[in-house]
């Protein structure tokens, strides 16, 4: 049997490396890890059946990508060799070694990888959670929701669609406008954008955080005609009632509450990190897996690294971002445990594929501070056909069959 699925009770040894997560960081460190070592005892820590493909969402909510393909079952993800406890983290004891489960068991570990990624925090928005997926509240931040996003697209014809984005962090803080842009072409296509109330609501004071890619962004949202409300955070939701209300705040830094009816509404929720980390030694002080921003090591606990959405470094959290962190620590943790000094440098990449339109992707890629840090050689800030082949055509397959198979391509280390 290729992959051990294994209750929390049958341990008898402690494993060499412990992954939490079983997402696009966590597969993909364990396989980087086992491609270097291949013979380190290794369990994944995941109680979820399935595994997606999350960066394709936004495309399905723009009716250009079929769900089905965003979700395989997790037994065909997972590393052969490596031990699948399906069971939920509910404490980390870093200073014992040990994570405690919610089956009520204890497990040991050497060395430990964080990356659960980030929790969805829709609560935080009040009447939201009893709104989602009817009324015309959608977001293609969940699997079940990005399909209801395309069919409010679809069958809008005038109105206003509101798109909101939370505070920062959040995951591919470029998703929120895609989800904007992508249903401006569509309606624009049909004929009956000039009929629809466009407006962006961000919590933020600018549109896109690397300035180099605002310009070409802006371009489209004129084209669009849409409106962009700067420092407007989403904070109540009536569904029944169609309209959403926001905390507002002005050049004073004084709050007003503002109401605005909507046809459709593509919520962004604010996210934050899970709940066993922030009330762990392992936290910041916002709540995040404390590492050192270039080796991804945590500053007080040697035998703890962490990748993915969960950590702290002031990196974009997307799956990009997670391809390279995946190689900085897997040899940053192997030479840690053999002794030596760490040979590997995160500098910060993430890449936002921004699809502006059906057939255009402006390929934002960077790293700390916002330096450009292009793959190819072209000019990031300009929508190309290149991005969108990339990001609809050749990064899902790239997904299942080279990142989470630690086929490095990119990384400085060949495949």
């Amino acid at each position: 049997m290729a992959i051990q699925s294994a209750p929390a009770c049958t341990w008898d040894s402690t494993f060499d490396v412990v992954v939490v997560g079983g997402g696009s960081a966590g597969i993909a460190v364990t396989a980087s890890l086992l491609r270097r070592q291949s013979g380190l005892k290794i369990a994944v820590v995941d109680p979820r059946d399935t595994h997606d493909y999350q960066p394709a969402w936004t495309l399905v909510g723009g009716g250009l990508f079929d769900i089905g393909r965003t979700r395989r079952p997790m037994s065909e993800v997972i590393p052969e060799g490596v031990t699948w406890i399906r069971a939920t983290v509910t404490r980390i004891e870093p200073e014992d070694n040990c994570l405690r489960l919610d089956n009520g068991q204890t497990l040991p570990y050497r060395d430990l990888v964080v990356a659960p990624g980030l929790r969805l925090a829709w609560e935080r928005i009040e009447g939201l959670e009893q709104a989602l997926g009817k009324y015309g509240v959608t977001s293609n931040y969940r699997y079940d929701l990005a399909p209801y996003t395309w069919e409010l697209v679809r069958s809008i014809q005038s109105g206003s669609a509101l798109f909101t984005q939370p505070a920062m962090p959040i995951k591919c803080a470029g998703a929120p406008q895609k989800a904007m842009y992508l249903a401006c072409d569509h309606w624009r296509r049909s004929g009956v954008l000039d009929r629809i109330n466009v407006e962006f609501n961000t919590a933020g004071a600018v549109l896109f955080g690397v300035a180099a890619f605002v310009p070409a962004l802006m371009k489209y949202v004129t084209r669009y005609s849409a409106n962009l409300a700067f420092s407007s955070n989403l904070v109540a939701v009536d569904g029944p009632g169609k309209v959403a209300h926001f905390d507002v705040t002005n050049a004073d830094g004084v709050v007003s509450r503002v109401t605005k009816p909507f046809e459709m509404i593509h919520v962004v929720p604010p996210q934050v990190a899970p709940d066993f980390i922030r009330d762990s030694r392992l936290a910041d002080a916002a709540g995040w897996c404390e590492v050192d921003h270039a080796t991804l090591q945590h500053p007080r606990y040697a035998n703890v690294f962490a990748l993915g959405d969960v950590c702290s470094a002031p990196n974009a959290k997307t799956a990009a971002a997670a391809r390279k962190q995946a190689v900085v620590v897997a040899e940053n943790l192997l030479a840690m445990r053999a002794g030596r000094s760490m040979p590997r440098r995160y500098d910060g990449y993430g890449a936002c594929p921004l699809t502006v339109e059906r057939g255009k992707v402006v390929l934002a890629e960077f790293g700390y501070g916002g330096k450009l840090l292009p793959t190819f050689p072209l000019d990031p800030t300009r929508p190309s056909t290149f991005g969108w082949l990339l990001k609809a055509k050749l990064l899902p397959w790239f997904y299942w069959n080279g990142m989470l198979k630690a086929r490095e391509w990119f990384t400085n280390t060949s495949a």
